[in-house]
C-alpha cells in the first residue's frame, strides 16, 4: 500500500535556500526581487519605493493590513491613495470611473497567495479587482510576501489557494462582511516581460494568510 504524501505545512516560513531559489527562478522572469527580514522592512522599502503623489490602490491582503503599509498608503496622505477615493464613489452612478481607477493606477501594491521556486506568482480572488492592475493595467506593482507563501511548483500552490488560503479568507469575509468567501478568478503570473515593473518583496518571516 502507497503511504499517501502529507499536505505541506503551508503556514510555516520556507527556509533561506527555498526563499533563494524562489528569488533566482523570479529574477530569470523578469521580475525584481528583494529578500528582507521582516514586515517592517518592507514596509520601509515600499515607501522607498514609491514617489510621492503617486495614484496607489492597495488590494485587499491581510499582509498590507498586518504590516501597516496599507495604512500607511491610504491614511498617512503622501500619496494619491486610490481605495478611499472610489469607496467613497456612488457604485452605480461611478462604476464606470471605479473601474477605470482600480484597473490603471501608477502603483498597485499587495500581496500573493502563493509563490512558487519555479518562478510564478499565483492570486486569487473572489471580485478580481486587483487582477487588472496585477496583469499589467497598473505602471507598476509591488507584492509583498511572507516566508510560509513559497511553494515547490504550480500544482502545490493551487492546493495552498484551496486548502489553507480560502477557509482563513472564508472565516474573515464571514466575520466582517456576513458572507463566505470563494475563489472565482485566478491569475498566474509566469513573467514580467517589462523590466522594472513587477517587484516581489520576499520576507524571511510568515505574515498574512
Amino acid at each position: 500500500m502507497t503511504t499517501p504524501t502529507p499536505a505541506p505545512p503551508f503556514a510555516d516560513p520556507a527556509p533561506g535556500h527555498r526563499l533563494q531559489r524562489a528569488a533566482t527562478a523570479l529574477t530569470a522572469h523578469g521580475f525584481t526581487v528583494e529578500i528582507l527580514d521582516d514586515a517592517a522592512a518592507a514596509r520601509t522599502r515600499v515607501d522607498q519605493l514609491i514617489p510621492e503623489g503617486a495614484d496607489v490602490f492597495t488590494a485587499a491582503s491581510e499582509t498590507l493590513r498586518l504590516s501597516g503599509i496599507e495604512e500607511d498608503i491610504n491614511a498617512g496622505g503622501r500619496y494619491r491613495a486610490v481605495k478611499p477615493r472610489v469607496l467613497a464613489m456612488d457604485r452605480v452612478t461611478g462604476a464606470d470611473d471605479i473601474r477605470r481607477q482600480l484597473a490603471c493606477p501608477d502603483v498597485i501594491v499587495g500581496s500573493v497567495a502563493a509563490l512558487t521556486e519555479t518562478g510564478s506568482l499565483v492570486v486569487a480572488s473572489g471580485s478580481g479587482s486587483q487582477l487588472p492592475g496585477y496583469a499589467g493595467g497598473a505602471a507598476r506593482a509591488i507584492w509583498v510576501v511572507g516566508a510560509q507563501k513559497v511553494v515547490p511548483d504550480l500544482a502545490t500552490a493551487l492546493r495552498r489557494v484551496e486548502d489553507h488560503c480560502l477557509p482563513l479568507e472564508s472565516a474573515r469575509t464571514q466575520k466582517v462582511h456576513g458572507w463566505p468567501s470563494a475563489v472565482n478568478r485566478l491569475l498566474v503570473l509566469n513573467a514580467e516581460h517589462r523590466p522594472g515593473r513587477g517587484t516581489v518583496l520576499l520576507l524571511r518571516e510568515a505574515i498574512g494568510f
